[in-house]
């Protein structure tokens, strides 16, 4: 599963986009300096979501929307289209097949 597709399972199973659980998650104090395990929590918590699903928004939180460019085209299971990834929602996002 590529790590948009991790995204995108997220918005699915929460209702919410990357973006505004970026946020919520601001609200709540969580950002750059964040370890995950507070953010992981609350994300168990809040919207039941397991470890995978919640290290990919703990990354967006942590680090931004910018991802190692190593699998970008890469053709393998966690082959990503861009090394930016799209926050805004999936049925707005440009390079959705």
């Amino acid at each position: 599963m590529s790590f948009q597709a991790y995204l995108d399972t997220v918005e699915t199973k929460t209702g919410l986009t990357p973006r505004q659980l970026i946020d919520l998650a601001g609200e709540k104090g969580f950002g750059t300096g964040t370890k995950a395990g507070p953010i992981l929590d609350w994300l168990k918590t809040d919207y039941d979501l397991g470890r995978g699903h919640g290290m990919a928004i703990v990354h967006v939180i942590t680090k931004g929307a910018k991802i190692d460019a190593k699998h970008v085209g890469s053709g393998g299971t966690h082959s990503d289209a861009s090394d930016e990834l799209w926050l805004d929602g999936k049925a707005t996002n440009p390079l959705s097949s």
